[in-house]
Order: C-alpha cells, then structure tokens, then sequence
C-alpha cells in the first residue's frame, strides 16, 4: 500500500472508527441476548427471501455470524458493530467533499460516532443498525453527485437503495425524499439522466426477490406493519418524536446539525441534501413514527455544520461538546454498567435494552422444571408454546441443553413454520396469560413463574407465568390461524 496512504485523511478516519469497533468488541459481551437477536436468531437458522417482520438482508448477515462465532455474543454483534463504525468513515468523507479540513472531518467523524441510536446500535445485532449505514450512505453518495456532477454515482444510490430496501422498509421514505428533493431543486437535471434510471433499475433488481416473496406471501409485512403502527400509536410510542430529534443525534450535537441545515438550505448546489435530511423527519412525523426512525440523517446533518466552524473558540468548543457527549451518552449506552448498579439503573430510566437481555437461560430453565414434572406418556405429545419471539428464541436457543422438545409460537416469522403436529396437545406455555390460554385449550394451569436472579423487571418477569395446559379446543389446522401475533 502506498505510503501516502497512512499519511491520509481517510487512514486517520479508519483509525478512529476502528477504535469505535474495538470499543464495540471489548463491551459487547455483557448481559445476554436481546429479545429481537433471538428472533433473528432463530431466523438466520432458516433463512428465506423475507420475514413477517423484516425484509432478509439482516438474517443472512446473521447466519454469516453464526457460521464464523457460533452463538458468541462479541461474534454475534460484529457486523453491527462494523456498520456504525463504518458511519464514522463516511461521516468525516462527508466533511471532506464540503470542504472541511482534516480537524474538521476528524470532528465530524466522532460527532456521528457519538449519536445515542448509533452507540446502541453498535452494542445489538439489528436491522436498524444496518439501515442505518444505508441511509447515510445515501446521503454521501447523493453528495458526491452534487459535487462532481457525474450522473454515474446514480448507480451507487440504486445499490444502497436496494440493499436498503433488503434492510428494512422505511428505506421507502428516504426514496420518497429524495425524489422530491430532485424534483424542486437544480438537482432536477438529473431527470432527463440514463444513469438514473439505470440506478433504478439496479435497485429494483436488488428488491425483487422479496417482492416475489412479498406476493407469495400475500403481502404479510404490511398487515404486520399496520399492526406494530396501530400497536405503538395506542400505547404512545410515537409521543415523544420531536422531542426524540432533539436525544438521537446526541443533545451535545444540536447546534452543529442545525447549523448544518442552515448553511445546506442556503446554498442552491446543496438544497437537495438539506431537503433529503428534513423530509424524512417530516414524513416520519406525519406517519406518526417512532422517533428514533429519522436518525440517521443527523450524519449528514453533523457533517455539515462542523465544517462551517472557523474560529478556534468555535472548534474548543466543539471538542468540548464531543468529549462531553461521548462520555454522558457512552455511559447510557454501551453495556458496561455491572446489573443494578447505580449506572445501571440510571440507565435502566433512560432505555429497556440491556433490561430485555437478562434471564433468557433462566427462563428456559424454568419451562425445563415444568416440562419434566409432566409424565413421560404426556412428555412425547407435549410442546413448547411461547407467547412472544424473544422467549420463542431463547427457548429454541437454549433448549437442546434441556432436552426441551419442539418450542411453536405464533409470533411473527415463528409462525410462519407451519401448524403443530397434530399429535401435540399437552403444551407448557409462556407469554400467555391464563386466561387467554383458556380460550385456546381445554384445561390450563399455572405451574411455575418466570424470574431472574437480578430480580430485574423486563417483560418475562414482570408477572410472567409458566402454564400446563390439556387439550385443544379446535384442530391445530384452525387454531394457528386465530392464534397468530404480530409484535
């Protein structure tokens, strides 16, 4: 490699966001599974062109991780963890193309390494992790095209489009912004561009087979889709949005990304991009989304506005307003607080994540004492019935060390693996209460309860039930129709 390379401003880039990564490597074997990394879990292992709840780029890379670490917590969260490293590189490029300097991308660099979603994301193995990267990417492709006028980079956008779309559906929103943002500003020219349409194409070949699974599947994820909207409405997880724009990208970057709209909407060459990152804070808004939905703008944002620093007292203060915000948000956010310390705790106020991570192995091993109290002539027609997919994970996860025996549930892509045998009709169940359980079986009672040696109170613990429950109301064959959950 030449030896200007390691004098660069892209080798300092890749240093600091491989010292993000390694902080990554060195946390990320704390508490447990989260909820949805067992869901995801379990779909890597029987990986498909979708799933009910999200698009199958995400499962793939997990079965890439399971085929590389086994079920290592580190292992599991290395593609993640890579991602949002990676968001630092392109947040200092960003820097780089509006002409900031080296301290400027340097400082660009660290103030989207510091962004509370992408800390969290960094510290789980989700879908929003990789979104993430593809919005941004979107983003800094987009800018390219404005800075060199090479219509080419169409081709670029059209790939992250696509593996976007292969992410998670919101990347639809980001398309919906960027065409309007074409559309009303100089940008337009690119309409009458081969390489645009080229780019589309791209993309649509990317999406289509999920599309085709889409179909044959009767568009399921958009029933699903409607359901976890109506759902998050109802109990007020779309309450705090504004205030969420305010949290996502860091408090400590505020005035940077704002300054970053400012100067991106007076300048006609970079309107488009100042249209790209605010519409989708609009639609989301609209939709009535989750706050956390629109963060990945912020990046471009951030980029932005350090660059328009000038004054040494604006860039010691910008040094201050990073330090600051890595060391209140990375104390929040990467798992390094011991269970029920005071850090913890605080934490605990702030977000459920390392909450949802603890009791997974205990509460397998409790449906284990259930499922063994059984006789052994009912033991060979029972399975286990879980209510929700982290417990469906963890059970399935964590299962062949008990001898457990087929773990069903009718949560999201779990239900998608067919109707029980017709044989089973003695189920140990969790996540259900007793008397919803009633209107399914014949008999039910309670035969343990769920808890963890913390004493940490997440969903399985908090009033959670094990229940034997004797025979079925309906076959199997109408049962599992009603019985399907989408969460």
């Amino acid at each position: 490699m030449n030896k200007s390379f390691y004098k660069s401003d892209l080798f300092i880039l890749i240093l600091l966001a491989a010292a993000k990564f390694v902080l990554h490597l060195l946390t990320n074997h704390q508490y447990g599974f989260h909820r949805d990394e067992l869901a995801t879990l379990h779909d890597a292992r029987n990986l498909a062109w979708g799933f009910i709840a999200y698009p199958p780029l995400t499962p793939f890379l997990a079965s890439i991780e399971l085929n590389l670490f086994g079920t290592s917590l580190v292992g599991f969260r290395f593609f993640s963890a890579l991602a949002q490293s990676m968001v630092m590189v392109v947040a200092g490029l960003m820097a780089k193309e509006l002409g900031g300097s080296r301290k400027l991308q340097i400082l660009s660099a660290l103030g989207a390494g510091i962004g509370i979603l992408t800390l969290i994301q960094g510290a789980l193995f989700q879908y929003v992790a990789f979104d993430f990267l593809w919005v941004v990417l979107l983003a800094y492709f987009t800018l390219r095209l404005l800075n060199t006028d090479d219509p080419r980079w169409w081709l670029a956008i059209g790939v992250v489009i696509g593996l976007g779309m292969m992410t998670r559906y919101t990347m639809g929103v980001h398309v919906i912004a960027l065409v309007l943002a074409v559309m009303v500003t100089p940008a337009r020219k690119y309409l009458r561009s081969t390489w645009l349409w080229l780019g589309a194409l791209i993309s649509f070949l990317i999406f289509i087979p999920n599309l085709i699974w889409q179909i044959q599947n009767n568009f399921i994820s958009l029933e699903f889709q409607a359901a976890i909207r109506a759902r998050d409405i109802a109990i007020g997880r779309a309450d705090g949005f504004l205030l969420d724009q305010l949290l996502m990208p860091n408090p400590f970057m505020l005035p940077f990304w704002i300054a970053g709209l400012v100067f991106l909407f007076r300048s006609a060459k970079y309107r488009a991009l100042a249209l790209l990152s605010i519409l989708p804070v609009l639609i989301f808004f609209l939709l009535q989304g989750r706050g956390y939905y629109p963060a990945p703008i912020y990046v471009m944002l951030i980029a932005a506005g350090m660059t328009r620093l000038k004054s040494a007292s604006s860039l010691t203060g910008a040094w201050v307003s990073v330090s600051l915000g890595f060391l209140i948000a990375g104390a929040l956010t990467l798992p390094i607080a011991p269970v029920n310390s005071t850090l913890w705790n605080v934490s605990y106020e702030v977000h459920d994540n390392f909450a949802e991570q603890i009791g997974w192995r205990e509460l397998t091993e409790q449906v284990s004492t259930v499922y063994r109290s059984l006789p052994a002539d009912e033991q060979t027609r029972t399975a286990i019935l879980a209510g929700n997919y982290g417990e469906a994970g963890a059970l399935e996860l964590y299962g062949s060390e008990f001898n457990l025996p087929r773990v069903i549930s009718p949560a999201n892509s779990f239900w998608l693996q067919g109707i029980p045998d017709k044989t089973i009709d003695v189920l140990v169940v969790v996540g259900y209460s007793e008397e919803t359980a009633e209107t399914l079986f014949n008999s039910c009672g309670v035969a343990g309860e769920v808890s963890n040696s913390y004493n940490v109170l997440n969903e399985e613990s908090n009033g959670g039930i094990i229940l034997i429950c004797k025979g079925l109301q309906r076959p199997w064959t109408e049962l599992w129709l009603v019985m399907r959950r989408f969460m």
